[in-house]
């Protein structure tokens, strides 16, 4: 699908994955909000928090991996595909 610009160690993206994990149980929590006919302003507010949640997420895995992609593993700098991080970056807008 898109090309792959770097591999991020799996164990920097910890966080990410927790944050993911809290977002889920939100996401069950707005669809039992739903099916049990509450407000619907709550509902959308709720959406707007999970919304919001899973930008962040995104941006973290965006930045992690500009992290990586900007060294190589001797720890020197190398050449980043900018025009590629800016799309994904701009993807999540």
């Amino acid at each position: 699908m898109y090309p792959e610009i770097v591999d991020i160690p799996q164990g920097e993206l910890a966080d990410v994955v927790k944050r993911l994990k809290r977002i889920e149980g939100q996401i069950g929590g707005i669809v039992r909000m739903i099916e049990d006919g509450r407000d619907c302003s709550a509902v959308v507010t709720q959406l707007a928090a999970a919304s919001k949640a899973l930008s962040k997420a995104g941006f973290a895995v965006v930045s992690t991996g500009m992290r990586y992609c900007s060294t190589n593993e001797d720890g020197e700098t190398r050449d980043v595909d900018l025009r590629e991080l800016e799309r994904l970056f701009l993807s999540l807008a």
